[in-house]
């Protein structure tokens, strides 16, 4: 396929920060992909939640699977766009590696935690992860992927207007990431395709989990239009699983296409001609239409209601949150504590800030389970160390 000028190709790549070998079988990107897919903090993904923990049904979304799905819708929207799908796939598999386990709840956690030591950002820890925390070659720290899929990644949430995390301002000086402006336009079709791929795998997660039903869905009037027209095409079909499929599958597909038709308007009335010119834009490029950002916005009000703030699901966050706290404070009070390999690298002269930020690194970097565990060891006595 033929890529457009806006799009990003492996030559308008500005490349590593180290001298890396070259692949005649594999574009930069793919290698980024490829990267990143076989790096350790990306299996962990399958073991952190999405909104439901891990040990609560297998069924359920995990990081991994939302990853998944993230990186096939951008796919989608990236090749319906001539962007470049290679690129666009990279930023979404990565996009949720630094997240913490326990979901939003996990992070506020750690938030809480670091509150003393510049805080905690699930974005910043991808960029850690990417260039500092996975180890699989002797030349370079981390896996040394391109100035693109970086970018990409740490501006997930869109430009970075002031600097506050010290690891962030110390690696921008090393490989400037041009962190005030835009990402590429295929960083920010990964942006949007979260967007796409949480809404909607929600409504199926909520439904499978009996937070709601098929008719309090149909209070929101453009799934009930969904539901009308396919049960006009399936002789009034009422099985409330092909059902939910349906919403879901439509909802996508009418999410797609409108990010599509709104993004060729963006990149036509805002003269987008090349792959710079997206980035100093004002605004998003790749984006909702008005009508469809009210929709969602009244889709997540109906999902917080009946599903976020749902008892067991407030109260499986509150138990998680306080394990991830419990843990930071623990580990901060006793570094004895610790495991031996992350002891070794703690000296009685090492700062506090610096202590603070290898311990929640090593927080961030556990599975749902593997921080039950670890709370059980340094809590329950009947729990063997």
């Amino acid at each position: 396929m033929e890529l457009a000028n806006y799009a990003l190709t492996p030559k308008k790549s500005r490349g590593r920060l180290y001298p890396d070998f070259t692949n005649v079988i594999r574009s930069p990107f793919q290698r980024d992909r490829d990267r990143l897919i076989h790096s350790s903090a990306f299996r962990k993904l399958d073991g952190k939640t999405q909104v439901f923990a891990y040990h609560e049904g297998k069924n359920y979304r995990t990081r991994l699977t939302h990853s998944i799905e993230v990186a096939q819708i951008t796919r989608t929207i990236c090749k319906s766009l001539h962007l470049n799908e290679e690129l666009g796939e990279a930023i979404a598999l990565a996009h949720d590696l630094g997240h913490s386990p326990f979901g939003h709840a996990g992070e506020r956690g750690l938030q809480n935690a670091m509150k003393k030591f510049g805080g905690f950002d699930h974005n910043i820890q991808s960029l850690k992860i990417m260039t500092k925390l996975e180890i699989h070659y002797p030349e370079f720290p981390g896996l040394n992927l391109t100035w693109e899929t970086l970018e990409g990644t740490v501006k997930h949430n869109g430009p970075i207007k002031k600097i506050s995390n010290s690891y962030l301002k110390e690696y921008n000086k090393l490989f400037d990431l041009d962190l005030k402006n835009y990402p590429s336009l295929e960083g920010q079709v990964g942006a949007v395709a979260d967007d796409i791929a949480y809404n909607n795998h929600d409504i199926d997660d909520g439904f499978n989990a009996g937070f709601f039903s098929i008719n309090e869905l149909r209070e929101l009037p453009f799934i009930n239009d969904i539901l009308v027209n396919f049960e006009k095409e399936n002789n009034g079909c009422t099985d409330s699983r092909l059902l939910i499929y349906a919403i879901t599958r439509n909802m996508i597909a009418r999410m797609i296409f409108d990010v599509l038709e709104n993004t060729k308007n963006n990149l036509k009335q805002y003269k987008i001609n090349t792959e710079n010119d997206a980035r100093i834009q004002k605004k998003l490029m790749v984006d909702f239409s008005d009508k469809m950002k009210s929709e969602i916005k009244l889709l997540r009000q109906f999902l917080k209601q009946h599903f976020y703030t749902h008892t067991s699901v407030a109260r499986m966050d509150m138990k998680s949150q306080k394990i991830i706290e419990e843990l930071f404070e623990v580990f901060m009070n006793d570094y004895n504590l610790l495991p031996m390999e992350l002891r070794a690298q703690i000296s009685p002269t090492t700062k506090d800030e610096t202590a603070a930020e290898m311990i929640c690194e090593y927080i961030a970097g556990m599975t749902d389970m593997a921080a039950v565990e670890e709370h059980k060891k340094l809590f329950d006595v009947h729990t063997r160390f």
